[in-house]
């Protein structure tokens, strides 16, 4: 909970409204988010940097057109993994220059889109990319700015599935290869190795792998110049973790002046790509309780929000404060799991969380959901995607609705070859 989420008079608030007044508008389950929140870790965040970095949100965060647009109008860069993030950045008022393409699987038309937009890099993963890219490179008559991107071997001590900077993972390339695709990027037509970059995982609250990684990164920058290599800027990624439940993450002000400390004698331009930091904390989830169901030994208190709304829950075990939109001080708080309606055990949100007595109706808010919550959803089960809501202190505005059923029906088209259905 923040200064942007808080209980007054017993009532959650989102900025100056009151989260329930928005359900009652918009219907349930729906993303809430708060601009001032937004805006205010954005600051935070590019402030520890003293204007001297790069900052490229990383869209793969939250890439809702009115996010991207709130840090556009605020200066924010852009980190892209794909042609249709490149063009919610550039729909948003992201300028091209302050783009980075990542992707460890760029199609050859990605790599075409980057290089007609005029992107500020693109991170390069392997020596086939290289390859590729020069020559898509070539026949648009363009030159291709690259960094290379290393995969330093480096733990991140994150969740398994979101950790990426380890040799066994598919991100990057090896210690030992980056002299040489460093220089084959030298040799290319339509290719100029500009620096190299690097990213170790997500969701990182301990700087000690940090420092690992940037550490090897600034023996690979004086060991290319050594070589003749002219290595002018260094993209650190991004990652930085936030709290969840019981996380106590550096602050952006310590990530800062450790990149300070490793890379200023260096004199590169840095770039970092926060995204799960920048808007983790500024979104909700908010579920109406469809039902309580007290089973033998457990409470269920079931919701109509599920697994395709909120992924993360049964995608990495991850933890969501769970909390009810009011709060009574004199309520007796008993164990509860906290479910979707979707037919699998994994459709879970929590399990022996307190909380009070709840009732059909009862409205609850799933914390720290700003982040891979909207972009992770789907429709599985066809239940309708889930809005998203922007908060401006005394006002809201729906910016993603929610479809109707026939909408998402019209997605689909049944061939005429299949004849008429039977009686």
């Amino acid at each position: 909970m923040s200064e942007f989420f808080a209980y007054r008079g017993g009532e959650l608030c989102a900025e100056g409204l009151p989260v329930a007044a928005i359900a009652v508008a918009v219907g349930t389950p729906f993303y809430l988010y708060s601009a001032a929140a937004l805006a205010a870790q954005y600051r935070h965040f590019a402030a520890g940097f003293e204007g001297r970095a790069l900052v490229c949100y990383a869209v793969k965060a939250n890439s809702n057109q009115a996010v991207l647009s709130l840090f556009a109008r605020l200066g924010a860069g852009a980190d892209v993994v794909s042609e249709g993030e490149l063009r919610r950045a550039l729909a948003a008022g992201i300028r091209p220059e302050r783009i980075v393409f990542s992707g460890v699987g760029k199609t050859r038309a990605e790599m075409a889109a980057a290089l007609a937009a005029g992107v500020h890099q693109i991170n390069v993963e392997s020596l086939p990319e290289l390859h590729q890219l020069s020559e898509v490179a070539q026949a648009l008559g363009r030159t291709a700015k690259v960094a290379i991107r290393v995969n330093p071997d480096i733990d991140a001590r994150t969740h398994p599935k979101i950790t990426t900077g380890k040799r066994e993972n598919k991100f990057g390339v090896a210690l030992a290869e980056v002299a040489p695709a460093y220089s084959l990027a030298a040799q290319l037509s339509g290719v100029e190795p500009v620096g190299l970059a690097v990213h170790i995982g997500s969701q990182l609250v301990d700087l000690a792998p940090y420092r690992r990684a940037f550490e090897r990164i600034a023996g690979l920058v004086r060991q290319l110049r050594a070589d003749g290599f002219s290595v002018a800027r260094v993209d650190l990624g991004g990652g930085l973790g936030i709290r969840y439940h019981a996380e106590e993450p550096p602050t952006p002000e310590q990530y800062a002046a450790l990149a300070r400390e490793i890379f200023a004698p260096l004199d590169v331009a840095l770039a970092v790509e926060p995204g799960r930091v920048l808007v983790g904390e500024a979104g909700l989830l908010v579920a109406r309780v469809i039902l309580v169901k007290q089973g033998a030994a457990r409470r269920f208190v079931v919701v109509d929000a599920a697994m395709n709304d909120l992924l993360r829950p049964a995608l990495y075990d991850a933890w969501h404060e769970i909390m009810p939109i009011r709060q009574s001080a004199t309520a007796e708080l008993l164990p509860a799991d906290i479910v979707g309606p979707v037919c699998e055990t994994g459709d879970t949100f929590g399990t022996d969380r307190n909380l009070p007595p709840l009732a059909e109706g009862d409205l609850l808010a799933f914390a720290a959901a700003g982040a891979y919550g909207a972009v992770m959803s789907s429709a599985y089960n066809s239940r309708l995607p889930v809005p998203e809501v922007l908060v401006d202190g005394a006002r809201f505005a729906v910016v993603r609705a929610r479809p109707s059923y026939d909408a998402l029906l019209a997605l689909e088209h049944v061939p005429d070859w299949l004849g008429e259905v039977a009686e």
